[in-house]
């Protein structure tokens, strides 16, 4: 109850300061939009040129972008850390959020809620939906359980992912180049896994987990007897990745020594 009423607390002040600058707020949400809406408009190009890729049809690989974008928006709302090495190490706010008794991962991440971002799994919803109907899938009535499992898998394997490259912060003041990398890497995720050669699937499954984040969920949905199996893991490589980022952060602030140390 006490970390519940911490978000409640954070996500008001959150309110508070995007109603004093409406216009920045309604600005940042179209961007959000118009970005997400491009990366659609690239699919829709390329079948164009070809009716299949990789042997899945325009709408399916509509539905499988649409799932990406689902935990994706999640992702960006509660785990924005990209300017954590600037702000909490260079300027030493992490000595700040040490000196509080609440859990310091948990304050960082409701001091740079982005609730805007939760715009792009609204649109994943609705373009899952509309492939979903054209492509007229039969869904069984435990499948609306398996989308809320998967995509909470599909989170933590974001979370795990990025809190391990930051956790590279307390080491190095340096990591930011990390990320814009991985943030590249991750959008391999939003297309099917069979279309990439063997190393790029294998970094994809195993070393970066992306295609659990789009592909493999979505595509128990679409080809449940060819990818079913693969799409189960999900939740289990979410708690892997989710457990060796805990872990890393958990070390990493051991060794923090406070800012100029």
């Amino acid at each position: 109850m006490f970390y519940a009423s911490l978000f409640v607390d954070y996500f008001v002040n959150y309110l508070k300061r995007k109603l004093t600058y409406r216009s920045d707020f309604w600005i940042e949400m179209l961007s959000d939009l118009l970005f997400q809406g491009m990366n659609l408009i690239f699919i829709l190009v390329v079948f164009l040129h070809t009716p299949l890729l990789g042997g899945w049809s325009q709408e399916q690989v509509v539905f499988i972008y649409g799932y990406f974008m689902v935990p994706y928006g999640i992702f960006g709302c509660f785990f924005n850390l990209w300017g954590f090495t600037e702000r909490y190490i260079v300027k030493g706010e992490m000595d700040r959020i040490l000196t509080r008794p609440a859990y310091n991962l948990w304050q960082i991440i409701l001091e740079n809620l982005d609730p805007a971002s939760l715009s792009g799994t609204v649109v994943g919803l609705i373009i899952m939906g509309y492939a979903g109907a054209q492509l007229d899938l039969a869904l069984a009535w435990y499948d609306p359980l398996l989308f809320v499992l998967f995509t909470v898998g599909a989170i933590l394997i974001y979370g795990g992912v990025y809190i391990s490259l930051t956790s590279v912060s307390f080491f190095s003041d340096a990591p930011t180049g990390i990320l814009p990398l991985m943030w590249n890497i991750q959008n391999y995720g939003r297309y099917p896994v069979n279309i990439y050669n063997k190393t790029i699937k294998f970094v994809l499954t195993f070393v970066t987990p992306f295609a659990f984040v789009g592909f493999y969920p979505a595509a128990y949905f679409l080809d449940r007897d060819e990818w079913g199996w693969v799409a189960l893991w999900t939740p289990v490589v979410g708690v892997v990745f989710l457990t060796i980022g805990l872990s890393l952060w958990n070390y990493g602030v051991k060794k923090y020594r406070g800012a100029g140390s």
